[in-house]
């Protein structure tokens, strides 16, 4: 390649960032030009963007406060030329086929090789998807595929067992907000029990 992609990246936690910039920066086609912490700062910045000062969005999910997947969505509406690729830890089917329908561009599991991120990077601004793809959308959606970006989120942290407080201090909301997200989770996936919760999680390959 002659001219160097212009790569963004979006993830709450600073090391995680440097490393991701460190492993990109040390190949000669690829700069990273912009960080993001969390959603809103995302989004702060490359409303602003015109084509070509950022090629590719490397997105996190689950960051304080809005979700990636919010976000994702608000991206595909406003910048439709803006890559994006989420790398996350939750790699699911389920998540997969969210982000899809978001606007995603690609999908790519934290638990995968160094390489693959840079190999990822440049299959999609060659028009190609990385791998591992994401699969084809099915015809009949699960319940827990009704859920929002924001519902799907909370549902993946009530799966890792945290307290609800805890998982209320990490999303930057109230208990009483966690607590009427999972009300609202459990009625919709047809679940009375954190029990019957982790069981779905299970059987649905949910669980982190």
């Amino acid at each position: 390649m002659s001219a160097r992609l212009h790569l963004a990246i979006a993830d709450d936690h600073a090391i995680v960032r440097l490393g991701y910039r460190r492993l990109l920066e040390g190949e000669p086609d690829l700069a990273v030009v912009a960080e993001y912490a969390d959603a809103d700062a995302a989004w702060t910045d490359l409303k602003g963007r015109r084509p070509g000062e950022i090629d590719l969005l490397i997105l996190d999910l689950s960051m304080p406060g809005r979700s990636g997947l919010d976000l994702l969505r608000q991206l595909q509406e406003a910048l439709p030329w803006l890559k994006v690729l989420v790398f996350t830890m939750h790699d699911t089917p389920a998540l997969r086929q969210q982000c899809q329908r978001a606007g995603a561009t690609g999908f790519l599991g934290k638990s995968s090789d160094p390489e693959a991120l840079i190999e990822a990077v440049r299959r999609m601004m060659h028009g190609q998807a990385p791998q591992p793809d994401i699969p084809p959308r099915r015809a009949a959606a699960t319940p827990h595929e009704q859920l929002t970006a924001r519902e799907h989120q909370m549902l993946l942290l009530l799966l890792t067992g945290q307290p609800l407080e805890q998982i209320a201090r990490d999303m930057g909301v109230s208990d009483k907000t966690v607590s009427n997200y999972q009300t609202a989770i459990r009625q919709k996936l047809g679940v009375s029990s954190a029990v019957e919760l982790i069981r779905y999680g299970q059987q649905h390959g949910l669980m982190p």
